[in-house]
């Protein structure tokens, strides 16, 4: 099985300029926790989550901040054609949840380990990306 025949393909996206107030309204309006940055060609330039908003927003008290300010760069992403196996070894390996998918180096979908656990016969796979997931990062 590919990882396109699993991803989530209707995704939303902000430009770099975004402001983080309108990050939060997106993601709360698409009950998303993380939200991929793109440029005007589709090409990913970085992730937000949630948890960045607190972090490195409101606890550091600058709420007028942009998605350029506080994205996570050097993004782990997959292209459409890889076995999902492979990709759940990804999402373990580096301990994220969410995995973005390219196509000719634009994004054209988001594989979550939700994605993978709903399938029955990929169970394994979801149980140890989310052990690994839940492990502390190694320093």
């Amino acid at each position: 099985m590919r990882v396109k025949e699993l991803m989530t393909s209707n995704i939303c996206s902000v430009r770099p300029e975004t402001s983080v107030r309108e990050i939060a309204r997106q993601m709360r309006k698409i009950d998303i926790g993380a939200i991929p940055v793109c440029n005007d060609k589709g090409e990913l330039l970085g992730m937000i989550t949630d948890r960045d908003i607190v972090l490195r927003c409101i606890a550091a008290e600058h709420p007028k901040y942009t998605a350029a300010e506080i994205m996570s760069e050097n993004i782990v992403s997959a292209p459409e054609d890889m076995n999902i196996h492979d990709a759940a070894l990804l999402l373990s390996h580096h301990q994220i949840r969410r995995l973005p998918i390219t196509s000719g180096g634009r994004l054209i979908g988001m594989l979550s380990t939700a994605d993978i656990a709903r399938r029955p016969i990929m169970a394994d796979e979801a149980g140890d990306i989310l052990c690994a997931v839940s492990k502390p990062a190694l320093s």
